[in-house]
């Protein structure tokens, strides 16, 4: 819009009248689309809060109260964090080992989070008459979700019966290992809506063309993971998952998904530094007598529903979810631990569990096996699936023999990436720690 019709735009709408009253201005902490223009968009993992954790934790992966996982390692030439080399990966991932075949199924709770923005005394806040409350359901976009790839039956080339996409993603990496009728499959369970009440301050919102709440929020991180994750234990109700948890709707036994709607995450206290769309972590709080004081982990992940149009086509959906479900299966403990249970990551510590060599992928640096990180900054992001009158958008993931450096990867069709192949036709050049450049002939 030029200058002179955006001048006259102005002046007509100042004119305009509702029941008497001229409109106001827009609040300040009310933002426009345009701010999600330029946003890098941001889906990772999370290591949870391991207070105590050298002290108190169990002696092996295996001995912690959680989700079925299984291990294994590659060999690779590349370096550790601190730049050191080293040759020998161990990983860990969801289910039971592919050559054992067999089916695993895991619980899958649906929790939908209702996002509640208070005004700057502490009270529901409204705007033009409007609440200032964005949810995801009981039905709506729930429904959806649960009748998505992620939870639901489709068809893809890794199975020959309809499977889940995380599923389907595992078998084509293990193709040529597994047994034909080794799965990991995901119980979804839709559990009770929980209520997100955000500060006053802590976020910022877009309202929808008529005015109503909201075509998102955003809402700073680290507010977000105090309202998230419960701080002390024993756990209250005065957070989302804290309440999950005492009402048996998040176990250890659980791959827990809380479903918000629209709501992003920006970083560094700058909206302008949007947006996580997802993340996955777990919950670690202390062993109790009736788990023979195991150290316990719940396994979640954080997803946006994502509208159409608000990030450019194909970053919508499930876009979110099917990144950090596949993430999960690939990394359920987020690599926050040894192969015996032991801490590990800082100075004089070994590495921990899906540690990989450096990677630089789409401006992304990592040494993590994030399979969807991989892929989240390249041209042509997802794939689609169309079902039950729906067509969703999932993420294409990096496949295990990517972080590998298979020169020839056993994976289905000799594939880096699915479900579509050509997203990632080649691997990254070794990185030194950091990327701070290509990894030597000598390390």
């Amino acid at each position: 819009m030029n200058s002179a019709i955006r001048g006259a735009a102005l002046a007509c709408s100042a004119l305009i009248l509702v029941s008497g009253t001229a409109l106001a201005a827009p609040p300040p902490d009310q933002v426009d689309k345009s701010i999600l223009a330029h946003a890098r968009l941001i889906m990772d993992g999370r290591a949870p809060n391991l207070n105590a954790f050298a002290d108190a934790f169990a002696p092996a992966v295996a001995g912690v109260d959680t989700v079925p996982n299984f291990q294994g390692s590659f060999n690779a030439r590349g370096v550790d964090f601190f730049g050191h080399p080293q040759f020998s990966w161990p990983w860990d991932m969801l289910g039971n080992a592919p050559a054992a075949g067999g089916t695993t199924t895991v619980a899958a709770p649906i929790i939908p989070v209702a996002v509640r923005l208070l005004d700057s005394r502490g009270h529901q806040r409204y705007v033009n008459g409007h609440r200032l409350y964005l949810s995801p359901g009981p039905g709506g976009n729930v429904g959806r979700a649960l009748q998505s790839p992620v939870f639901a039956n489709s068809l893809f080339s890794s199975s020959s019966e309809p499977t889940q996409f995380s599923d389907a993603v595992q078998r084509a990496e293990f193709w040529s290992q597994m047994t034909q009728d080794w799965h990991t499959l995901l119980a979804p369970q839709l559990k009770q809506l929980r209520v997100m009440s955000v500060p006053y301050g802590s976020y910022r919102f877009a309202l929808h063309a008529n005015g109503s709440c909201c075509a998102f929020v955003l809402i700073d991180e680290n507010e977000f993971s105090n309202l998230l994750f419960p701080p002390t234990f024993p756990f209250d109700n005065s957070t989302v998952i804290g309440a999950a948890e005492n009402a048996g709707d998040m176990t250890t036994k659980t791959v827990a998904t809380l479903l918000f709607q629209d709501a992003y995450l920006y970083v560094n206290g700058d909206p302008n530094q949007c947006c996580v769309l997802g993340f996955h972590s777990f919950d670690f709080e202390p062993g109790v007598p009736s788990n023979g004081n195991q150290q316990r982990a719940y396994v979640m992940n954080y997803s946006s529903w994502i509208s159409p149009g608000n990030f450019p086509p194909g970053i919508e959906d499930v876009f979110a979810l099917s990144h950090e479900m596949a993430e999960i299966f690939n990394d359920p403990l987020v690599g926050a631990f040894t192969s015996d249970g032991g801490a590990c990551g800082g100075a004089g510590l070994p590495d921990c569990l899906n540690t990989t060599p450096w990677w630089l992928s789409g401006g992304n640096c990592q040494n993590s096996l994030e399979d969807g990180d991989v892929i989240e900054g390249l041209p042509n992001p997802t794939s689609t699936v169309t079902m039950n009158d729906f067509t969703y958008h999932v993420q294409n993931v990096a496949l295990l023999q990517w972080f590998a450096f298979e020169s020839n990867p056993d994976s289905l069709g000799g594939a880096y990436s699915y479900p579509d192949p050509s997203v990632l036709p080649r691997l990254s050049v070794p990185q030194q720690a950091g990327c701070t450049g290509p990894l030597d002939e000598g390390d």
